[in-house]
């Protein structure tokens, strides 16, 4: 198995939809690790979760998932990151509250 050199650290990510005029948990996600498919050698996939009410969330407070080469990619339409890491320590601080209250930790 070839372990890939480019993963996401751990923490809160905006997808590039995330509109800044919205609540700051508007596409905001936190990743949980990366994780290697048991059947195909060389497939790895973010693990995240939704700190907003999504589809995932709604059906039992599931986890995304997401191949690791789309999730450090670009968007072809825009060129520009498809997830940005969260840096501004009031925003991870509002999506911690937030996190609490979604998920109990």
């Amino acid at each position: 198995m070839k372990i890939p050199t480019r993963v996401p650290e751990l923490g809160f990510y905006y997808h590039y939809k995330h509109d800044p005029s919205e609540p700051a948990n508007n596409y905001a996600y936190e990743v949980m690790g990366v994780g290697a498919h048991t059947e195909e050698d060389d497939v790895f996939f973010v693990v995240y979760r939704p700190l907003y009410e999504s589809s995932v969330y709604q059906a039992g407070k599931l986890f995304d998932i997401r191949p690791l080469e789309m999730w450090m990619g670009n968007v072809e339409k825009t060129g520009g990151p498809r997830f940005t890491k969260i840096t501004d320590v009031g925003v991870i601080t509002e999506l911690e509250e937030i996190k609490k209250k979604m998920y109990g930790s």
